[in-house]
């Protein structure tokens, strides 16, 4: 094999490797980014649920007399 033919040979190696690699690493951040909108979902939730509980608590209580007046 010539050292032409081994360059260009090495260099498809390469290509292909990198091919790989940039696959796997879409297919990680398409995880990430499933994990990252369950996340946010939740956070979105959390908080309806947090203001919903702070509106409720804003309630002042009836102001009645204690049961020794």
């Amino acid at each position: 094999m010539s050292d032409e033919q081994s360059r260009i040979t090495k260099l498809e190696e390469t290509v292909a490797h990198q091919a790989k690699t940039i696959e796997e690493l879409s297919d990680q951040i398409a995880e990430q980014w499933k994990v990252v909108e369950m996340a946010r979902q939740k956070l979105d939730r959390l908080t309806e649920r947090f203001l919903t509980l702070e509106e409720q608590s804003l309630e002042a209580p009836a102001i009645t007399k204690p049961p020794h007046y």
